[in-house]
């Protein structure tokens, strides 16, 4: 797809049309004068601020007419006339198509995370059932199918049956196979090792193809039916194993007739229970809309198979300022949608780009025509959309549009619950951002065992909830094994360093150069006043502010709730309070950092026992040398604190290569 300069059209671009831009712009002329020259293609356009940031994505059928309406109008004081007055810039690329566009302006918001554009994030990939061993295979464990729970990239040779909306759909799934079909779980290697039936045989959960206790051929009947079942035809698999069981009846097989018995008679009750589902609809979507407060919430319902499987709540960002700025269509018309509509477009334009969708849609609103045909193009399978649905389509929108709003509620239950702990600590460390949402809280915490794979942890609290992806630990080394006062001053001076230095030039300059990053408006360190002692040397060597440093010391037997903080300023202990709603919040943020330094810290413990750490390295060491010295040693840091004697009394280990090993751990 071909990349416009911005200024410059394509060779084959039609003559151009005479567009008119406000005179009264505060624009640059330059972004004037590119729009001016935008071809009537389709295309992707991408806006930018005088700093460089991306505001708004869009798609256009025709890029001259659509860009050039932005320019034409005076918006006034809605948000799209907000956006407009920040436009600095714009980029453009032109694609053959709209559904290339389409593609395209997604891929591009996911990518660029626009303020201006609905984003929905990239949620876990969907987990499936899958059915292992189908086609045919010398080994013994392919020839008895087994069924499992899968999450990741599908391959040809086993079959999958989802998506599903949770793990606990597919293991619910799965407990039907045992109960009905009585399909194996287990593991090849546990099914080509056994002896005698597991308890699932007992229990009637499985029909022990491990020992013998069927046929392939029966086997191979389940799994049909089983599959069959998943697929919906539960009908047609019903009548099949009724046939079988009157077939046995009529050859005298009682035995067998009467397990095709259980089999029709659980098949039944399964059905039964399910009655609801059994309608003409195999696999559906069903999209519901509410927005509230600022935020939305699209609950996403499946139907796989005629059977109703759950669903899943959505929360995308960026809704309020992205609301009206989608209020012109490309034909330059004011189409005006809903805020509902808005968010279900971005949603399903956003979500099955990469994610199978199914042949109809069930939607509390209407989806444009042109995004149906471009999934329609993408899957190979003709998409549908039913906005006002009847009968059990109605039914199923209703729950799900009864989840959206309790889902939502329960949302901005949570939120508002947030904001008020963050509110309250704000006060209470008389705190005063200039804004709360940009309350910045970085927290520090010093984990080992026994002095051996210490580690650090900086966990991030911003915009009123934690934020995994600003996560860091810190290897810490060259230090006393122990010496948690000597990994605390490591780790504030690699994180802070090198930016209290880009601060310390930038002020003498006057000008802070692009992507510096900035320092938060607290600073936690998990500990009492020697940690925040270390803390205050570091800060004053870096001169940085004293007053953001806050130790999270324990309280009497050390009990929860009643932790004093510690400050590095010279201000008294405080204690906010068992109840306190910001004692909460501190509590919530050490804790996490707790968690997260002592998973790090358990990795990289193992890491260094089970690979025997740089032993693995030295040239004659192999797995039986490296078990016996760790085991007389305790582990790799036992064996780095012998001497050469001492490795030289372990069997296999001569005196030669005890002190190689000496040198190399020294």
């Amino acid at each position: 797809m071909p990349t416009l300069n911005d200024s410059t059209p394509p060779a084959n671009s039609p003559p151009s049309q005479t567009v008119e831009l406000s005179s009264l712009s505060v624009h640059p002329e330059q972004l004037l004068s590119d729009v001016a020259s935008l071809p009537g293609l389709p295309g992707v356009y991408r806006y930018f601020d005088a700093q460089g940031a991306v505001l708004y994505v869009g798609k256009a059928i025709n890029l001259k007419k659509r860009v050039s309406s932005y320019f034409q109008k005076n918006h006034g004081g809605t948000r799209i006339g907000h956006m407009v007055s920040k436009i600095a810039r714009l980029e453009t690329t032109v694609v053959r198509s709209e559904a290339e566009a389409l593609l395209l302006e997604n891929n591009l918001i996911k990518a660029l995370n626009p303020k201006y554009n609905i984003l929905f994030r990239d949620d876990k990939s969907y987990p499936y059932l899958k059915i292992t061993g189908v086609s045919a295979s010398s080994s013994a464990s392919s020839s008895f199918a087994r069924v499992s729970y899968y999450r990741g990239a599908v391959e040809k040779k086993h079959h999958y049956f989802g998506p599903y909306p949770s793990a606990w759909a597919v293991k619910e799934a799965i407990l039907l196979m045992q109960k009905v079909f009585r399909l194996r779980t287990c593991e090849d290697p546990v099914f080509n090792n056994r002896t005698r039936p597991c308890l699932l045989y007992q229990i009637k959960r499985c029909s022990a193809p491990c020992v013998g206790h069927i046929s392939e051929t029966e086997y191979a009947h389940d799994v049909a039916n089983a599959e069959r079942f998943l697929l919906g035809d539960a009908g047609q698999v019903m009548q099949a194993l009724e046939a079988r069981m009157m077939a046995h009846a009529d050859r005298l097989e009682f035995e067998q007739a009467a397990e095709l018995r259980n089999q029709v008679a659980a098949l039944s009750n399964v059905l039964h229970q399910q009655s609801v589902d059994n309608v003409s609809d195999r696999d559906v979507d069903i999209l519901a809309v509410k927005v509230q407060g600022g935020r939305a919430c699209v609950n996403l319902a499946m139907v796989r198979g005629g059977r109703h499987l759950g669903d899943r709540p959505y929360f995308p960002t960026h809704v309020e300022d992205a609301t009206g700025v989608f209020s012109e269509d490309d034909d330059g018309a004011d189409a005006a949608p809903s805020v509902e509509a808005q968010v279900l477009q971005a949603f399903v334009a956003q979500h099955y780009l990469h994610v199978p969708v199914p042949p109809s849609l069930v939607v509390s609103e209407p989806v444009n025509k042109s995004l149906l045909k471009v999934l329609s193009t993408q899957s190979g399978v003709k998409v549908t959309a039913v906005h006002q649905p009847r009968e059990q389509r109605r039914v199923w929108l209703e729950m799900a549009q009864t989840n959206a709003g309790l889902q939502l509620a329960r949302l901005l239950a949570e939120e508002g619950s947030q904001q008020a702990r963050t509110r309250a600590l704000a006060d209470a460390l008389d705190l005063a951002p200039d804004d709360l949402d940009e309350l910045r809280i970085e927290c520090f915490d010093i984990s080992h065992t026994a002095g051996e794979a210490t580690q650090a942890s900086c966990v991030v609290f911003h915009h009123h909830k934690m934020q995994n992806a600003e996560y860091r630990r810190y290897g810490i080394d060259g230090i006393t094994p122990g010496d948690d006062y000597a990994a605390m001053r490591q780790v504030l001076l690699r994180r802070y360093g090198k930016l209290a230095e880009t601060l310390r030039q930038a002020k003498q300059s006057g000008q802070i150069p692009p992507g510096t990053g900035r320092l938060p408006d607290l600073v936690l360190v998990d500990g009492g006043k020697g940690q925040v002692s270390m803390a205050r040397e570091v800060f004053e060597q870096l001169g940085l502010d004293l007053s953001l440093i806050v130790g999270v010391e324990k309280g009497e037997g050390r009990k929860v709730g009643l932790e004093e903080l510690v400050f590095a300023d010279g201000r008294d202990k405080v204690y906010l309070g068992k109840d306190s709603a910001a004692l909460m919040l501190v509590a919530q943020i050490r804790d996490e950092a707790h968690r997260f330094a002592i998973t790090g810290m358990r990795a990289q413990r193992a890491r260094v026992r089970v690979d025997g750490g740089k032993l693995e390295e030295i040239p004659g060491i192999g797995p039986k040398r490296r078990a016996k010295l760790l085991q007389r040693f305790g582990g790799v840091r036992g064996v780095a604190q012998a001497s050469a004697q001492d490795i030289a009394t372990v069997e296999g280990i001569s005196r030669e290569l005890a002190e190689e090993i000496y040198r190399a751990l020294r």
